[in-house]
């Protein structure tokens, strides 16, 4: 996003006076000791600010032209830590890195040993600030990058390291029956199988729509299985076929590969798949003025976690399901067992069951 209107290299530190106000403070960036204008106005248009920025370039000593913030970008880009990544994890830090680039890019690396640094890299993420998910992820972007570059010895220490403000508890929005029942009356056959299997399996968009013949593996006991290498963590999930989802890998068409096609015969992407639901969910009537809340098709996964953990599933056998280590497994039992009405009248049997036996009455 383009700096306001500032001249170029023009830094500006904002600082909150005892009476409340606020003072800028205006020097140029990367250069020490070269403050030369502080206004009220934090772009100031005054004739004197322009005529200072001026004497102060003209009085500086030459900007190095050393490392720069572009020069540790591709660094970083070229680095095995990137290209061991994931492919969507790949693409997202590249579009946040071309937008830290557009900014900061001409300047020198070393300008985030400063602490006044922190608040430019703040001013640039407050483009986002209207979408709290985003302005975290572009801090967590901007500090893996120059804790990646400290680590390297490219720049020394940073100061840019960010609280999130952006905590989501979704754990208790799932995909009832009711709304799968009303998203299936009005969606296409094709959008409606990635749902199902999304309810069914619970898995992510990216590993749902790879989802091949191939995948499902014949057990001696006479049950089937899913067996897939999962795209975010690379270690296989082993998703029992429930009566829904081998009604829906029966009537995947004799030589198809893919369990999940679009209308036109061709395997789904996850952006797209996820789109599909979207706009078919708002047809159905599930929309967040209708709901109190949003719902999107990640939800899914927490619909099939619950669907689990109420069946009496462990931690280590929701690890097995999902290709989960034990104590992320164990973090998502805490997530997605939600007391709610229908469990609360469970425990209640349980507890008039054991009472009954206990009085042999």
């Amino acid at each position: 996003m383009p700096k306001d209107s500032l001249p170029p290299e023009v830094h500006r530190v904002k600082a909150r006076l005892a009476d409340g106000s606020c003072m800028y403070y205006f020097s140029l960036r990367g250069r020490k000791g070269t403050g030369f204008y502080k206004s009220r106005h934090r772009l100031p248009g005054e004739r004197e600010f322009h005529t200072a920025y001026v004497s102060a370039l003209d009085a500086a000593a030459p900007k190095k032209s050393g490392f720069s913030t572009s020069d540790l970008v591709d660094d970083y880009l070229s680095s095995p830590r990137y290209h061991r990544l994931k492919p969507r994890t790949k693409e997202d830090y590249s579009m946040w890195l071309s937008r830290f680039t557009s900014e900061f890019g001409d300047d020198p690396a070393v300008m985030f040993e400063e602490w006044e640094s922190k608040v430019e890299v703040n001013e640039w993420r407050d483009a986002w600030k209207s979408s709290p998910k985003q302005f975290d992820y572009a801090g967590a972007v901007v500090t893996m990058l120059l804790n990646w570059g400290a680590g390297k010895g490219r720049i020394r220490n940073h100061y840019c390291s960010f609280e999130k403000i952006y905590k989501a508890d979704r754990a208790h929005i799932t995909w009832t029956q009711e709304f799968i029942d009303r998203f299936l009356k009005v969606a296409p056959e094709s959008v409606g199988r990635v749902l199902i299997a999304a309810t069914e399996t619970g898995l992510r968009p990216a590993d749902l729509v790879k989802l091949r013949m191939s995948d499902v593996q014949y057990l001696n006991s006479g049950n089937r299985r899913l067996r897939i290498a999962t795209n975010k963590r690379g270690v296989f999930a082993h998703i029992p076929i429930t009566p829904k989802m081998a009604q829906l890998i029966d009537t995947v068409p004799e030589g198809q590969d893919y369990l999940l096609v679009n209308a036109s015969g061709n395997p789904w992407t996850a952006r797209y798949a996820s789109q599909r639901i979207s706009h078919w969910k708002n047809k159905a009537g599930l929309t967040e003025a209708a709901l109190g809340y949003s719902l999107h098709m990640h939800d899914c996964r927490g619909t099939a976690t619950t669907r689990l953990l109420e069946a009496a599933a462990d931690a280590v056998q929701l690890a097995t399901v999902f290709g989960w280590n034990l104590r992320y497994a164990t973090q998502m039992v805490e997530v997605y067992a939600v007391v709610g009405g229908d469990k609360t009248d469970k425990i209640l049997e349980l507890v008039a069951k054991a009472e009954k036996n206990t009085s042999g009455t």
